[in-house]
C-alpha cells in the first residue's frame, strides 16, 4: 500500500489530516510532506485541523531511507521537513496532535507543531537525533523546550529517552490523555472551530509571536552548517545503517 495523506473535512470545519504509511509506522518522507503541505493551505471553510496517523500508530519519524547527505546546493535533508511544520505550527486554524503509540522523532516534532496533544494511554515520544548521528532542527528543539523546559528537552534529545504517556502528561507534552482520545480529540477541534475565526487565528498569531525568540542570521547560518556537517558525517551514515539493521550504533566521531 503506497503512503498516502487522506484529508477529510467534516461538517463543523473540521480537517482531519491522516498519516498512512503502514509498512513504516506512519513515517514520513518528502512525497508525504509535499501533499501534507497542500492539505496545510490555509482556506475559509477549515477552522480546526486534526492531525493523526493511521492504524494506531501516531507516526516513527522520518523514513531513513529518504534520509542523507545534504546535496551540492546546500540543502538539507530536513529542510522539507521543517518547512512543512513551520507552515502547520502558524496556520491560522488551531490544530490538535491525536497521539495514539509512537511519536518518534519528526513524529514528536508533527505532534509539538500541534496547538494541542490528546493521547491514548499506549502514547510515547521519542527523539532519537544522537543515536543517528544528526544535530535536530533549531526549530524543533525550540518546539520541545517551549513545552518541556530546557532541561527535559535535553533529556530528550541528547539521551533518546522513551517518554510514555503518563509522563509525557505530567511533562505538559501531552495536554490530556482521556480514556477516548480520539472521541475527546474531535471534541476539542469542534469547540475549537465553533470560535470566531478571526480571533481565533488572531489570538493563534499573538501566542506565536510571544513564545519565539528569534535567532540572528549569524546564528541561523551557522547552525546550518553544523547541521549540514553532521548530516554528512560517517557518525551519520553509521547511526543509519544501525537503525534499519536494528543493532548499536558503533560511532567514531567522524
Amino acid at each position: 500500500m503506497e503512503p498516502t495523506l487522506e484529508v477529510e473535512d467534516r461538517e463543523g470545519g473540521v480537517r482531519v489530516l491522516t498519516v498512512s504509511n503502514p509498512s513504516r509506522r506512519n513515517a514520513l518522507n518528502d512525497a508525504l510532506l509535499a501533499r501534507l503541505d497542500a492539505a496545510l493551505e490555509p482556506a475559509a471553510h477549515v477552522r480546526a485541523l486534526l492531525v493523526r496517523g493511521q492504524g494506531g500508530h501516531f507516526c516513527a519519524g522520518y523514513d531513513l531511507t529518504h534520509l542523507g547527505p545534504p546535496g551540492a546546493d546546500g540543502r538539507l535533508p530536513d529542510d522539507p521537513l521543517v518547512a512543512c511544520l513551520l507552515k502547520l505550527e502558524r496556520h491560522p486554524a488551531p490544530s490538535v496532535a491525536l497521539v495514539q503509540g509512537g511519536a518518534v522523532g519528526a513524529g514528536f516534532d508533527l505532534a509539538a507543531s500541534c496547538d494541542f496533544r490528546v493521547g491514548a494511554s499506549d502514547a510515547f515520544f521519542l527523539m532519537p537525533p544522537a543515536r543517528l548521528g544528526i544535530v535536530y532542527s533549531p526549530e524543533g528543539l525550540a518546539r520541545a523546550v517551549r513545552l518541556v523546559g530546557l532541561s527535559r528537552a535535553k533529556q530528550l534529545f541528547l539521551t533518546a529517552r522513551r517518554l510514555p504517556a503518563a509522563e509525557a502528561l505530567a511533562w505538559g507534552l501531552l495536554d490530556e490523555c482521556p480514556e477516548d482520545a480520539e472521541g475527546r480529540a474531535l471534541a476539542l477541534c469542534a469547540t475549537l472551530a465553533a470560535g470566531a475565526p478571526k480571533a481565533v487565528s488572531g489570538m493563534k498569531e499573538a501566542f506565536g509571536l510571544l513564545a519565539r525568540s528569534a535567532l540572528s542570521p549569524e546564528d541561523v547560518a551557522h547552525l546550518r552548517q553544523v547541521r549540514g556537517e553532521a548530516f554528512g558525517s560517517e557518525d551519520a551514515k553509521e547511526g543509519r545503517a544501525a537503525f534499519l539493521e536494528k543493532r548499536a550504533p558503533r560511532f567514531n566521531g567522524r
